[in-house]
């Protein structure tokens, strides 16, 4: 991309992770998060409906450095497949669990990961262990039930051991219960779910998951024949190798056109080897190799070590081990969240794994290079925007993956 002419008008399409809730919270978080940051920056953002057709989303209407920019934001959600995939039952949650933690462990995936990040691995391992606590500690309080019935009743009944027994899932039952309840607050369930989903399939995609990869592809395909500046794709978490994939199908079919809106993908606290690590992940290997090598598009990615659940700094495309002689993407930069935020707000937010993951789509009181309302409403594009930085020098290239087959 030689060139890239200042931004009036803007399609962003933002591709959340496994989040099972509407995509409203996404609409509430950026009104938050951008009236804060523009108080910080010193620029003016206003959301109204959206004018588009489509998936939901808003219109954000910016001032920026002196000029007006239009941007239409759409959420393509995929949350009736992550509700879809998350076990309803308690023991298919136990059983989710003894599969997922056999495929990392014996495909050797779990080892590689933890040469690259403990955090994201440690981030793995937790609903493992605390699903195994509240195991231990329903059977633990089961047993004391069942010595406490038996000593009760066994002064006037006979076989009261027999009897005792039945307070033991008596007992359990209701406490497995509660902390599925309390779920809301641990996290353990539903960060099970979330590691089940690709290690069910070895990392390949299911064929629900595909079908809507087509349609995210077609939707954006639409917006590429579009009078807009700039298509930019967000991908957070989860969502990062699923816009690889899109956007890999999109080049692939030649839907983006040199005279074209600008094409732009923003990778946040992208977890790209946990899925492409895995044995059957061909598709997505193929899909991060091809991208790498493309000019049709500026791909820039964004983590930060201060985000646990993140393979941060992590070259997706250099660890697992498919970076050909033609590689010029991702442009790999950090948050830095030690630095641009406040001692104040990083002591209040350094404990929070979950909301600190999610931190890519807030405010920064001390905002350096990277500003998610500035990319996503302001003036330039991405690669106008990044075009003279230079990679993070803490970045990981290590090639560690043990699979690098490629569909």
């Amino acid at each position: 991309m030689s060139s890239s002419p200042p931004v009036r008008t803007r399609r962003v399409f933002y591709i959340p992770g496994y989040d099972p809730i509407h995509p409203r919270r996404y609409r509430e978080l950026y009104r938050k998060e951008s009236t804060a940051q523009a108080a910080i920056s010193g620029y003016e953002v206003t959301l109204r409906p959206k004018v588009t057709k489509g998936p939901y989303g808003w219109h954000v209407s910016a001032q920026m450095d002196g000029a007006e920019v239009e941007t239409d934001v759409e959420v393509l959600y995929w949350s009736d497949i992550v509700r879809d995939s998350m076990a309803n039952t308690i023991p298919a949650t136990y059983l989710s669990l003894i599969r997922t933690a056999s495929v990392y462990i014996f495909s050797g995936a779990l080892f590689r990961l933890m040469r690259l990040r403990k955090g994201p691995v440690i981030a793995a391992l937790y609903p493992v262990m605390f699903l195994l606590v509240q195991l231990l500690l329903a059977i633990g309080l089961g047993l004391l039930a069942v010595w406490g019935v038996a000593a009760l009743i066994g002064l006037v009944m006979p076989g009261a051991e027999l009897v005792a027994w039945l307070a033991l899932p008596v007992v359990m039952i209701p406490v497995l219960r509660w902390f599925k309840a309390k779920d809301n607050k641990f996290f353990a369930y539903y960060l099970m779910h979330d590691y089940s989903f690709s290690a069910r399939t070895l990392g390949a995609n299911s064929d629900a998951l595909e079908e809507r990869i087509a349609s995210f592809a077609e939707t954006i395909a639409t917006a590429l024949k579009s009078d807009a500046d700039e298509v930019l794709v967000v991908g957070h978490s989860s969502g990062a190798h699923l816009a690889v994939s899109i956007l890999s199908d999109l080049i692939r079919a030649g839907k983006v056109r040199e005279d074209g809106p600008v094409l732009s993908f923003l990778s946040l606290g992208q977890v790209v080897p946990m899925v492409s690590f895995l044995p059957r992940a061909q598709r997505l290997r193929a899909d991060l190799a091809f991208l790498s090598e493309r000019e049709e598009l500026t791909w820039v990615d964004v983590t930060a070590p201060g985000d646990g659940c993140a393979f941060a700094l992590c070259d997706p495309v250099a660890v697992t081990g498919v970076a050909g002689a033609g590689k010029r993407w991702p442009l790999v930069l950090s948050a830095a969240f030690t630095q641009t935020l406040s001692p104040e707000r990083w002591k209040e937010l350094r404990w929070r794994f979950f909301r600190l993951h999610f931190q890519y789509l807030c405010a920064f009181d001390r905002p350096d290079h990277y500003d998610y309302f500035r990319i996503t409403a302001g003036p330039l594009t991405l690669y106008a925007r990044y075009k003279d930085r230079a990679p993070s020098k803490s970045r990981i290239e290590t090639p560690v993956n043990r699979y690098r087959s490629v569909a």
